[in-house]
Formats: structure tokens, sequence, C-alpha cells
């Protein structure tokens, strides 16, 4: 097997979180698969992640209204990004999966990894009104969830007081991930560690690890197809 590329992005503010230790153990269990680790710790680099007019290099393409997403697919097209989203995009390309490791914030990722996301995954590089879902831009590759909650399994069922995790996660798994073409692993949850004794903490590192040795070999959840047929518009 041809040696495997793997982008973390990591987001959590302290080295001596759980978020980290995991972090840790999987940049150790992969590499010792032979597999070759890239990191973007998100808080560490100062990670901007307000979405404005200065990820563009040059001029507007509409100077009256300025449009995000349009001028920002068209600088993609230009080379005309700012650096720091070219360097991880580039990160993307060499990529065979990119986990994305972070304590859940409000139902969703904090808030630096979203802004990652919003900047990154522009328009053109990262789908098109042709390649979006499975036949999206990033269909050769893999990509998933490795998060902690501060909430336990129970709370997040269906009949919780929280939901179905699976409703939770539907926006970033199905929505940004899957809608960009990622084939996506089932999500590493580490439920409630905060407020799990350190013998439980120690079994979730150990079963993530135990995952890591096969994670290229599972199945990506099951998605309904998307079969575009017509313009659509944003």
């Amino acid at each position: 097997m041809s040696q495997k590329t793997v982008l973390i992005v990591y987001a959590h503010q302290s080295p001596g979180s759980f978020n980290a230790a995991v972090r840790n153990v999987t940049v150790k269990a992969l590499e010792e698969q032979g597999c070759r680790v890239i990191m973007s710790d998100l808080y560490a680099m100062n990670f901007r992640a307000n979405a404005t007019y200065d990820d563009i290099i040059g001029d507007w393409k509409n100077p009256e209204l300025f449009q995000y997403g349009e001028e920002t697919m068209h600088a993609w097209k230009e080379g005309r990004l700012s650096e720091d989203i070219v360097a991880e995009q580039n990160k993307i390309k060499e990529a065979d999966l990119v986990i994305f490791q972070f304590p859940l914030y409000w139902f969703s990722v904090p808030a630096i990894m979203k802004g990652w996301m919003d900047r990154v995954l522009t328009q053109g590089f990262a789908f098109s009104l042709e390649k979006m879902y499975n036949n999206g831009v990033f269909k050769d590759k893999k990509a998933m969830l490795s998060f902690s909650t501060g909430a336990m399994p129970t709370m997040f069922r269906p009949d919780g007081i929280n939901g179905d995790i699976n409703v939770t996660l539907w926006p970033l798994q199905n929505g940004i991930l899957h809608f960009c073409g990622f084939q996506v692993l089932a999500p590493q949850i580490f439920w409630c560690p905060v407020h799990s004794p350190h013998v439980a903490r120690t079994a979730m590192l150990e079963g993530w690890q135990a995952r890591l040795k096969g994670l290229f070999a599972e199945r990506p959840l099951t998605f309904a197809p998307c079969e575009v047929t017509h313009s659509w518009h944003f």
C-alpha cells in the first residue's frame, strides 16, 4: 500500500486538554502505520475565522457589490487568494484523509474551525454546480469528525434532551463534507471526558487507537445519491 497522507484540522486552546491527547494518539498511531501526518493547529496558527475581502488579492470582479463566494471563486481561478487560504488548500490536495478534531461547541464546531471551512472550502476548489455530493471534487478523499462532548450519550439519543446526535451532525457531515464529495467515515465521539474518571478516558484513547489501525479499510457512511440535472442558484 502506498503511503497515505492525513491532514488533522485541530481546534483546541489547551495543550493539556483531552482533545490534545487524542491528537497526540492519532499522530503516533498513524505514523506507526507509515502515514504522513500534516497538522493544522488552528489556535496555534492564530487562524483567522472571519471571511472578508482581505481573502482576495487585487481588484474585485464586482466593485459595486462584494459577494464573498463569487469573489473567492474568481480569486481561486486566478491565483489571487490570500496565502493562508492557499496553504490550507494545498494541504487538502495532498491529503487522502482529513480528520477534524475538536470539542463540540453549541452543537457544532468551534468558530475558528467553522471559519476554516468558510474560507478554505471555496467554490471552484471544493465544489462547483457540476461537482457536489457523490460527484464532488473530493470524491477520492475521506474525511471524518473526531470530537469530545460535554454531555453523556443518553442525552444525545432520539428521545434524549439534546436530540439525536446524527441530526446534530447532519449539517457538518452531509452539508459540508459530503457536499464537497468526501467519503465520510463514521464519527469518533468521545463522550463527556471532562466528567469521566481517568480509567474511562484512558479506555477512550485506547479504543480510538485500535480503530485507527483499520481506519482506511472502513466503509464510509451512506448518503442519498445526487444527480445534478439543473442549474442551482445560491
